[in-house]
């Protein structure tokens, strides 16, 4: 015979009844999410929307820079050691760059003209394709490769020193402090070289279309009046501002979101550069097409 087994008390009213602890393996699920079981899961921004995030960041960047521009006070001084700066840093590649390429399109230009029988348009063909392409391309270029990167390394250190942070604790906007006389000075500076590449390139071209194709210099300059109009080297200005202002947005955007430390300062500057060239040739591409078909051929 063996005796029966003891029988638990009923539990007192008003306690709650007791509840089974939780597996092992749930406790630490939730210990390491730091969600428990019964909240819904956060779900994690997709990577593929990553690009369109960062576009959206820069027309907003873009579009705070432009309201900032025509609010007090200005930063001068500021304004005026960039715009010093960038135009120190630019000036000599660009009239030493506009010369062989002056001379690559006169050349190619003035093999092509010759084997159709039109060497006497040599002049304005290779200078129009100077002036409305080739000096605003190398504005860019330049403005992006040497003034951009120095911009986007100078902010960069400064936000991962957290010196921005501190500038808007203290009610300082960083980006009409420090970005406004940044992009302005990207901006006139563009249009001056655009000015210089296309006086040095014109004089390079008429060089080497006299010189080594045994051109006249009367009908280089004969040409040259006959196609070309004003609104080329209007449309080449603006795509010389254009481009300015879309290297020193592009540069202060990567320059304000660095990831990772000093690294990552490096990795913006190549990313600033990167995507510079790309809206840039999409941008003249667009430029470009609406410039032909607004204002008509000369002679058309």
């Amino acid at each position: 015979m063996t005796a029966p087994p003891p029988v638990r008390p009923p539990d007192p009213p008003g306690e709650p009844a007791p509840t089974l602890s939780k597996a092992p393996a749930e406790a630490t699920s939730e210990a390491t999410s730091g969600t428990p079981s019964g909240a819904p899961a956060q779900r994690r921004p997709s990577r593929l929307l990553a690009p369109l995030r960062e576009t959206g960041k820069l027309f907003a960047l873009g579009l705070a820079v432009a309201r900032a521009i025509f609010r007090r006070p200005f930063q001068l001084r500021e304004f005026i050691e960039q715009f010093w700066f960038v135009a120190s840093v630019t000036i000599l590649p660009a009239a030493l760059v506009s010369i062989p390429f002056g001379a690559v399109i006169a050349l190619q230009v003035g093999s092509l003209t010759q084997q159709l029988g039109a060497q006497s348009f040599t002049g304005g063909a290779s200078v129009l394709a100077v002036i409305q392409q080739a000096s605003p391309i190398i504005v860019a270029l330049l403005i992006s490769g040497a003034a951009g990167s120095a911009i986007c390394a100078d902010l960069g250190s400064r936000k991962i020193r957290e010196e921005l942070d501190a500038m808007e604790v203290m009610g300082v906007s960083p980006i009409q402090r420090l970005v406004v006389p940044r992009v302005l000075a990207t901006m006139l500076v563009a249009v001056l070289l655009n000015g210089l590449i296309s006086v040095v390139g014109t004089l390079g071209g008429y060089f080497f279309n006299v010189i080594m194709q045994n051109g006249t210099p009367g009908a280089y300059l004969a040409s040259f009046s006959a196609l070309a109009q004003l609104p080329d080297l209007y449309v080449s200005e603006l795509k010389a501002l254009i481009f300015g202002f879309i290297a020193g947005i592009v540069a202060a955007h990567r320059g304000l979101n660095p990831r990772g430390g000093p690294k990552g300062v490096g990795d913006a500057v190549n990313q600033s550069v990167v995507i510079t060239f790309m809206l840039l040739f999409f941008v003249n591409m667009v430029l470009t097409a609406i410039y032909l078909q607004i204002v008509p051929a000369k002679g058309g």
